[in-house]
């Protein structure tokens, strides 16, 4: 990528500001996931929901996951207090306003309709309830929002095909479609027809792939799913055909870094290999994932990873932030707004 922006020497401290206050786009929030255990007992108590758990802290205790499983476990549970389109309206709010306080102007919210679904849930009371925080996001922060349905891959197709066609008369307000949960033992090719339909509708496509499984899942979900983006991939290291074909073909990866270390992919920041990825020119971007289980929203992942790994630089900075604008589902225009917003935080190079 040929830069417009000189990289003088920048402080560490300045470093850690400018990754604070500059623009930035996050395409990889499960808005589930960041429901605060607060909310999550606020919403029982109005709904009525019996929660597994005694108290906030308890429920805070059960965030020691030893893998994507044991965190699933948990999330669903969380979830069971979403009834009404004011609760999903309430948990998104809540994630616009902490993603503004964040410096995100543009953001891509995956949603699970089958986890509510399954519980009675139309999803339409999904779809609408999100939408109207989305609105409302635009017009009082001046927060950009899209929405991208994701299919629940430990779920079968034919469910995930029925759950699209419930959803299409919301067609106007999902831009894309995804594919989460339960990496392990669900190849993306388990999907091909359903990813097929939705493409047929004209709607975007991404899927995660090589989080906990492997690089030849990245090239399913590329060549069976024809996704646009990979969520995760931090495994694709690991297949060198792979990366130069991701470099070349400019194919973007949702890197987590907190939820990677969550998870055990990583035993700690300072073990991830977000400068390798960087290193082979991939078009990496930094995202949250589940924010409210992971121990951090989008400018924690950003600063925690810089302080863990001190060979990250300005320039790395900025080419990830530079990164999550090239590529997000928006037009040319937007992205070119927001670069030169970005071009403008970094060139001044005083806090």
């Amino acid at each position: 990528m040929t830069l417009p922006i000189d990289f003088p020497h920048i402080s560490r401290p300045h470093l850690l500001h400018l990754l604070r206050a500059a623009p930035k786009a996050e395409l990889h929030i499960h808005i589930e996931g960041s429901l605060e255990p607060e909310l999550i007992f606020e919403l029982a108590r109005r709904n009525g929901v019996a929660l597994p758990y005694a108290s906030v802290d308890a429920l805070r205790k059960a965030y020691a996951f030893t893998n994507l499983q044991s965190f699933l476990d948990v999330y669903y549970a969380g979830a069971s207090v979403l009834i009404t389109e004011d609760d999903f309206d309430a948990m998104a709010w809540a994630y616009f306003r902490r993603a503004a306080h964040d410096n995100v102007v543009h953001a891509e919210v995956f949603f699970d309709p089958q986890t509510h679904t399954a519980r009675g849930i139309d999803v339409g009371v999904v779809i609408r309830g999100l939408d109207r925080a989305a609105r409302r996001a635009e017009a009082e922060l001046g927060l950009s929002v899209r929405l991208i349905l994701c299919f629940l891959r430990h779920l079968s197709e034919s469910d995930a095909l029925a759950t699209l066609e419930a959803a299409l008369p919301y067609r106007d307000k999902f831009i894309g479609v995804g594919l989460d949960s339960s990496e392990m033992g669900h190849p993306p090719e388990k999907f091909e027809r359903v990813f097929a339909r939705a493409r047929e509708a004209g709607l975007r496509l991404v899927a995660h792939a090589g989080e906990e499984g492997p690089p030849a899942y990245i090239r399913s979900a590329l060549d069976v799913l024809h996704v646009e983006r990979i969520d995760h991939g931090v495994r694709c290291l690991e297949d060198p055909a792979l990366v130069a074909r991701l470099a070349s073909e400019r194919v973007p990866l949702t890197v987590c870094p907190l939820s990677n270390v969550k998870l055990c992919v990583f035993d700690g920041l300072d073990q991830h290999n977000i400068p390798a990825l960087l290193a082979a020119d991939l078009c990496v971007t930094i995202n949250s994932d589940d924010p409210a289980y992971f121990g951090g929203y989008v400018n924690d992942n950003f600063v925690q990873l810089f302080e863990s790994l001190p060979q990250l630089t300005a320039r790395d900075a900025y080419v990830l932030m530079r990164n999550s604008f090239d590529a997000a589902f928006v037009d040319d225009e937007d992205k070119a707004l927001w670069t030169e917003e970005l071009d403008s935080v970094f060139a001044a190079n005083e806090p």
